[in-house]
């Protein structure tokens, strides 16, 4: 039996290159996620899902990985993948879930349900460092996908324009902690405020610098959240009640939050015990 020919991916491509190389395999319609917020110790987890379309329209001006982009740019590439994609989706995790069922756990699903509110069923998919199962068709998870994959850079600029905008709003409700300057990420003056103020109903208490301005350090990362009294307000605002953002592009795609009603147990993973964020 003959070995099926390889699929030669061409460097001048660029950022398209693999894309194309399975176009050329068969895989017409190629998807691509990837989430923003990993990092952060407050806020949402945001997964997206992009579909670009073949030949000149799905060559989207100034597309990169969005860590690599200004915020102004930022912006102006958001709104030509928003114009121009196929098919885009983003899912927004509340920090309440993240402490319920766990970063990793969270970041999977995130992506998996993104992929999922596709409008456009992909043949292929493309995700950022972490491979996501249970999607139904192939894919491939790429170490810094965003970098090397169009589709993916394409979920990367959706997911990171949708989260930051939510930051900056949550700075209006929340405006002691900076969130629309570091969005949740941790920097000494995000982490002297969590000292001065405490934590906030957005912080993820999960984590061990939340946990410890809380005081709840020595709680499992999953009993950590403060929980209300019975027949009594929340003591903290809960972003999973919340009525979805509304964005202007957002009749071009899906936007949903995502929250489990019954978390399900998941096995522990070490960012749990330990994650600290990514310093920004």
């Amino acid at each position: 039996m003959l070995a099926p020919p390889r699929t030669v991916v061409r460097r001048e491509g660029g950022l398209y290159a693999l894309e194309r190389a399975l176009q050329r395999r068969g895989f017409r319609v190629v998807a691509g996620a990837d989430e923003a917020g990993r990092g952060a110790c407050a806020g949402p987890l945001v997964a997206a899902a992009a579909i670009l379309p073949e030949g000149k329209r799905g060559e989207v001006p100034g597309l990169a990985d969005s860590k690599l982009l200004t915020p102004a740019a930022r912006e102006r590439v958001y709104a030509e993948v928003v114009a121009r994609a196929s098919a885009w989706s983003v899912m927004i995790i509340p920090a309440t879930e993240v402490d319920a069922r766990g970063l990793h756990v969270c970041n999977l699903a995130a992506m998996r349900r993104a992929l999922a509110s596709l409008t456009t069923a992909p043949e292929y998919v493309l995700t950022d460092g972490f491979p996501v199962d249970g999607l139904g068709v192939p894919g491939l998870a790429v170490w810094k996908g965003d970098r090397v994959a169009a589709c993916v850079a394409a979920a990367s600029v959706l997911a990171k324009v949708t989260r930051d905008r939510i930051m900056v709003e949550m700075h209006d409700r929340f405006p002691d902690y900076g969130f629309a300057v570091h969005k949740g990420y941790i920097t000494d003056e995000h982490s002297a405020a969590l000292l001065r103020h405490g934590p906030c109903a957005e912080h993820r208490f999960s984590y061990v610098n939340v946990a410890a301005a809380s005081g709840r350090v020595n709680r499992p990362p999953r009993a950590r959240r403060p929980v209300p009294f019975d027949g009594q307000q929340p003591l903290l605002f809960d972003a999973s009640t919340a009525e979805p953002p509304v964005f202007p592009d957002a009749a071009e795609g899906t936007v949903g939050v995502a929250s489990g009603d019954q978390p399900q147990p998941s096995p522990m993973v070490g960012e749990d015990e330990a994650m600290e964020g990514e310093k920004r």
